[in-house]
């Protein structure tokens, strides 16, 4: 219990580490230095689902809970995206007030975090609960830092103060410890539903690479760098599995 509460809120809370840069460097970080990121959590992510949670998803229920799993993690997000009206934070260069737009995009990306929850709850509920859980919380907050950042230097760029655009980013993580613990919870007391909730963390991570980090790593011209950087967090994410 202690180690998923560590897990859940690590992975939450690296929302906040990435929005604190927005007080010291404010507006200036390059297009290619986050697209560089967004491609690294990809590869973190890419690692994550398809070395870890397939295979313990398989190891626990075979193949048909494995595919469910996956497409309720797919129609979730998909469901996410068409009913929350997504802005593409990295890219917005247009003046939008605060009390419409921004509050939206706190919204739809608190919405968003709920998914990722639920992941590294269910890996903790896994067999090898520890090492999986350690390692999804990992890639979950590897990917909340960069987005973090992004949403705190959209709120900036609505005149919204550094330290407020700080504080509304990281809490739009905080959700995550809510649902982790539920996921948790929800699979290891019913045992059954552990390979449809390490399919379903799977297919929403799968979601979150090709439809959103990629394609926003790919919109500034960097695609060669991004996809170099993409390789370089697979592999880091690999060594990581087979040292752990």
């Amino acid at each position: 219990m202690t180690e998923v509460l560590y897990g859940t809120i690590l992975s939450a809370m690296s929302t906040g580490l990435g929005a604190l840069i927005i007080l010291f460097i404010g507006q200036s970080m390059t297009h290619k230095w986050r697209d560089i990121l967004l491609a690294f959590t990809a590869g973190i992510m890419m690692a994550a689902s398809t070395m870890s949670l397939i295979p313990e998803a398989l190891n626990a229920g075979g193949f048909l809970p494995l595919v469910v799993g996956i497409f309720l993690g797919v129609l979730t997000l998909t469901l996410l995206e068409k009913n929350i009206p997504h802005i593409d934070i990295a890219h917005n260069k247009k003046g939008i007030e605060f009390d419409e737009k921004a509050m939206l995009i706190v919204a739809a990306i608190t919405l968003h975090n709920i998914p990722e929850g639920l992941s590294v709850g269910v890996s903790y509920a896994s067999e090898n609960g520890g090492d999986t859980g350690n390692l999804i919380a990992f890639a979950i907050g590897l990917q909340n830092a960069p987005e973090g950042f992004l949403v705190a230097l959209f709120l900036v760029n609505q005149k919204i103060s550094r330290f407020k655009a700080f504080i509304v980013a990281t809490l739009t993580g905080t959700i995550e410890i809510f649902t982790g613990l539920l996921g948790f919870y929800l699979t290891s007391y019913v045992a059954s539903l552990v390979p449809y909730g390490l399919s379903f963390a799977a297919g929403a991570m799968l979601f979150i690479i090709y439809k959103e980090l990629i394609p926003e790593s790919h919109g500034d011209g960097h695609e060669r760098t991004s996809t170099y950087s993409f390789i370089i967090g697979l592999l880091f994410m690999i060594l990581l599995i087979e040292l752990f």
